[in-house]
């Protein structure tokens, strides 16, 4: 319009996007602002006979070309001969080329030079679906505009007003399915609504429509994701019998349950209900309905949710037991989820007080002391227990536990032999959940090499709940996909149960700016070991022989190696 109105017009001009979306149709409005009998205006009249002309298709000035019909060198050669007559009754020949990416490279060559030196009185505009099949040196010589997919509020709202002027009769939902199935193409939208009024008639209902469009019902999505919260296997694997028996496709039914789950990770992070109705594009209904459904799981476990289920997406793209496919992931959904109150029952247990016991009971059978089943120490209200050292003693490692060497700052100590350290099993002591996780790296480093170099691209964010967290920077995408896998995330869990004493998770996360800055896995390494390098090259320089040597010969300290190094060098 801008162009128009400045009287800027380009001898050439490329619209590409999906279909559906308007390309064509704005070619020809831009023709009848070209050729209006005002103009030229951004604003034709459509009411003069040039743009009616052009509306209806018979405008001498307009000439519309199929690219899939006319690929040859030769109709682009009378294209050539016909731009040199003037326009018969507007101030501009319009030839609008649709689907340009079907010309043959002879047709382009040809093309190339009038585009180049065209006529002042002609103007080109093309129209294709396949932008990568246009050659540069056509792309070069035309403006380029890429037509977006069209938002589903924008169809809807069209779908609405063209049921009123029709006097159609159609739930909200309906027009969210109908804007859904478009994929972004009004086109596609409108036909799909003539296509359900020819089903349907004036009034249709949204089970008609479903089956006209193909789509999943909704209550079959509810029950699996109900089976899921409700951690019933034998439920869930039913509501995929039932969606097989009624002929649905299992791709379609797994597409529409990662949406759903989508929508409630939205509807559990999202508290606003303005911000709500525009990330998630459904009737108020359902909307409520979703806001509900949002507050029986955390986001963490709708987004371990998402993740099955997406998984078993791709793998029913290859899969030919798509069956078992989604059976298998419903079963894991249902049993991924921990119960209610085991999440907040560990940490409890691990910091409930509990009244102060003896360090050892006489045993009056063998004549001898026994560990009491628990220990507690008086620690103040503000103090943290102190973390386990990464190197353990003998004693720990032949089984004998932890010793006890802490002694309350509120009782007076009366008598040395009752602060003696006593040995106490290892099942007397709750686990704590603390984790040295270079220990974890090095046991990867050393027993799993394949997958250690995508781990050190991480980072260790920390414990969460019963998760351990590993976080992946946004373009770390390789490195993210090998460790999601579900063997390396098993290798990982059980590493980090081995050191916890209980059974806990590995999750992988993206990082974010809520997340605290640092380094990865493999900077830190590299850091730790140039800190090593340097504390081991401070040490030989004040060596007396190495100083000697360096005085004798006048020379440079310029490498140190320990004698593990040289001998695996050698």
């Amino acid at each position: 319009m801008n162009a128009v109105s400045t009287k800027r017009i380009a001898h050439a001009y490329l619209f590409s996007g999906t279909r559906g979306v308007g390309k064509t149709t704005i070619a020809r409005i831009l023709a009848k602002a070209l050729n209006c009998e005002r103009g030229p205006t951004s604003r034709p009249c459509d009411i003069c006979e040039n743009c009616r002309e052009i509306a209806q298709g018979t405008s001498v000035d307009v000439v519309e070309i199929d690219g899939a019909s006319n690929t040859s060198v030769d109709d682009v050669r009378e294209i050539r001969e016909n731009v040199k007559f003037t326009p018969f009754r507007g101030q501009f020949r319009v030839y609008i080329i649709d689907e340009v990416h079907m010309l043959s490279n002879s047709a382009f060559n040809a093309l190339l030079k009038t585009l180049e030196e065209p006529p002042a009185h002609v103007v080109f505009i093309f129209a294709t679906t396949e932008i990568h099949k246009i050659p540069a040196t056509i792309l070069s010589r035309c403006q380029h505009y890429n037509f977006r997919r069209i938002a589903r509020a924008e169809i809807i709202q069209r779908l609405r007003h063209v049921a009123a002027q029709d006097q159609l009769t159609l739930e909200d939902r309906s027009f969210v399915a109908l804007a859904r199935a478009s994929e972004g193409s009004m086109r596609d939208a409108l036909s799909l609504l003539d296509q359900a009024i020819a089903y349907g008639g004036k009034s249709i209902r949204h089970s008609d429509l479903e089956v006209l469009l193909g789509s999943v019902p909704h209550e079959l999505v509810q029950k699996l994701l109900r089976a899921v919260m409700d951690q019933d296997s034998a439920a869930a694997l039913t509501s995929i019998a039932n969606l097989l028996d009624r002929g649905h496709d299992l791709r379609a039914f797994c597409a529409e349950v990662v949406e759903n789950i989508r929508n409630l990770l939205v509807a559990a992070v999202v508290q606003e209900a303005g911000e709500l109705r525009s990330l998630i594009e459904t009737s108020e209904e359902d909307l409520e309905q979703l806001t509900a459904d949002a507050k029986a799981l955390p986001p963490e476990q709708l987004q371990d949710l998402l993740a099955i289920f997406i998984q078993a997406e791709d793998s029913l793209r290859f899969s030919s037991h798509p069956r078992f496919v989604m059976e298998t992931a419903a079963v894991r959904a249902t049993r991924m989820l921990p119960p209610r109150d085991s999440t907040s029952a560990l940490p409890r247990q691990a910091t409930s007080p509990s009244p102060p016991k003896p360090l050892a009971e006489p045993d009056a059978r063998k004549g001898r002391q026994t560990a009491p089943s628990a220990v507690r120490l008086d620690m103040p209200a503000a103090s943290k227990p102190t973390p386990k050292p990464p190197h353990t003693s003998s004693e720990e490692k032949s089984g004998a536990g932890p010793a006890i060497s802490q002694i309350s700052p509120s009782r007076p100590v009366t008598d040395m032999a009752t602060i003696a350290p006593v040995a106490i099993p290892p099942t007397a002591v709750a686990p704590q959940p603390t984790l040295q996780w270079e220990l974890v790296q090095e046991e990867i480093a050393a027993s799993f090499p394949n997958i250690a170099p995508f781990l050190e691209a991480g980072r260790f964010i920390g414990i969460d709940g019963g998760f351990v967290v590993i976080g992946f920077a946004k373009q770390a995408t390789v490195a993210r996909a090998r460790l999601e896998k579900e063997d390396n995330l098993r290798v990982l869990s059980k590493l980090c149960e081995q050191q916890l004493g209980h059974p806990i998770r590995v999750r992988i996360v993206e990082l974010t700016e809520t997340h605290p800055p640092g380094p990865t896995m493999a900077q830190a390494r590299a850091a730790k070991e140039h800190e090593q390098r340097l504390a081991l090259f401070e040490r030989a320089k004040t060596n007396p022989t190495v100083k000697q040597a360096l005085e004798i010969f006048g020379a440079e300290l310029a490498e140190v190696r320990t004698i593990a190094q040289q001998e695996a060098n050698e």
